[in-house]
């Protein structure tokens, strides 16, 4: 049997820890007459919490362990001893991750932020020794509350994968081999349909490294949003993203019609939600460098009424017109301090050949922030920083 290496949506149990009994005790010690009440409290249960990690991008681990047991209190011991308190049960999940009550389906936490932590199973509170019940009328007291009880759930985890742009196209458009010449990632390519069986992410990164996440799920068809194929498994993962990229095979490869498949794509989108139908798109018309292609190309505009974007991810012709675009819809954060309009014209930059580097050159390494830090406040004036 073929060993699974994506998983998203699985099913677990959580418990949080019990809480630790409080302790009875009386203290008894050599010339100590009467020494009271020293029970101590028991210790906290430990919590289970959900971190967002980006190092993973699947809920596999979760799929073959799928309980989430914390750590239990200690009890309080005599001489006013504490019980420790139980560790807390941290598991990473991708960001992207929707935690919800699997027995009344509402939704616990969207975990989208990276280091965000939500706290799922809250652990048991430490019992009261008898410590706490001392009083001038009651000076013996043997009182002492259990600890709290662990809070268990059935949870449901789905993974929505987090990107600005995702792909859309019928298996062999070209969607993995546009993402690979984008970017770092290296999703599988090969000449038959499904070659893409997992959402893959890839971060085209520009010359002012401001970046879009992009993602490619695999191949649609017909009869996707109600389940054919691989169906709505893998159209949530574009419910994320700011735009929709519509890769179509200008070529007609398996003597496919590119109209056709444009107008069945955009109605598999609206079938499965008109909110997602509704986000800014691009059409990318691929494989130019076919002459297929360039017949096919007139009669595309003609029957859909829509100028794409042509491009060749094989004589990457046509990628900074696409990226361009992307960038306009998507306007992603620059690592620059100032705008790209008024990044200084590199021609004009001083010779820096020589042995020292010229003041006059720094303004031109437009990644580094060189205002002046504002004054701090003194602690003393009441504006701690």
């Amino acid at each position: 049997m073929k060993a699974k290496t994506f998983i998203d949506q699985v099913e677990v149990l959580v418990r949080s820890g019990k809480g630790g009994d409080g302790s009875c005790s009386m203290r008894r010690e050599a010339l100590v007459i009467m020494g009271g009440p020293d029970g101590g409290d028991g210790g906290r249960g430990g919590d289970v919490v959900f971190k967002a990690s980006e190092h993973i991008n699947s809920l596999l681990s979760l799929y073959y362990d799928p309980k989430c047991f914390a750590q239990d209190g200690e009890a309080g011991k005599g001489q006013k001893m504490f019980g420790k308190r139980g560790k807390d049960l941290v598991i990473p999940v991708p960001l992207g991750t929707e935690v919800y009550d699997a027995d009344t389906d509402l939704l616990i936490a969207d975990i989208t932020e990276p280091g965000q932590a939500v706290v799922v199973a809250k652990g048991g509170a430490g019992g009261f020794g008898n410590v706490h019940f001392k009083s001038s009328v009651n000076q013996a007291p043997t009182e002492h509350t259990p600890g709290g009880e662990a809070e268990e759930k059935r949870l449901r985890l789905e993974l929505k994968t987090i990107a600005d742009a995702g792909l859309l196209g019928f298996p062999n458009a070209g969607k993995s081999s546009l993402l690979s010449v984008l970017s770092s990632a290296t999703p599988k390519i090969a000449s038959y349909p499904f070659t893409t069986l997992n959402p893959v992410v890839g971060t085209i990164v520009y010359d002012d490294f401001a970046k879009i996440r992009m993602a490619d799920v695999p191949g649609i068809i017909e009869g996707a949003a109600k389940g054919v194929g691989l169906g709505l498994a893998f159209l949530k993962h574009l419910e994320r993203s700011k735009v929709l990229v519509y890769v179509i095979d200008m070529a007609g490869t398996d003597n496919r019609e590119p109209w056709t498949d444009y107008k069945i794509l955009k109605k598999e989108i609206d079938e499965y939600s008109a909110e997602l139908a509704e986000r800014p798109y691009l059409v990318v018309a691929n494989k130019l460098d076919t002459v297929a292609a360039q017949e096919n190309l007139a009669r595309f505009k003609e029957e859909t009424g829509v100028d794409p974007i042509c491009i060749s991810c094989e004589s990457r012709e046509g990628l900074e017109t696409f990226k361009s675009a992307l960038r306009e819809i998507v306007q992603p954060k620059t690592k620059f301090h100032h705008t790209h309009a008024d990044a200084p014209d590199l021609k004009d930059m001083p010779d820096t050949s020589g042995d020292e580097l010229p003041a006059e050159a720094l303004k031109f390494a437009t990644f580094l922030k060189l205002e002046k830090p504002k004054a701090k406040s003194h602690p003393s004036r009441g504006n701690i920083h």
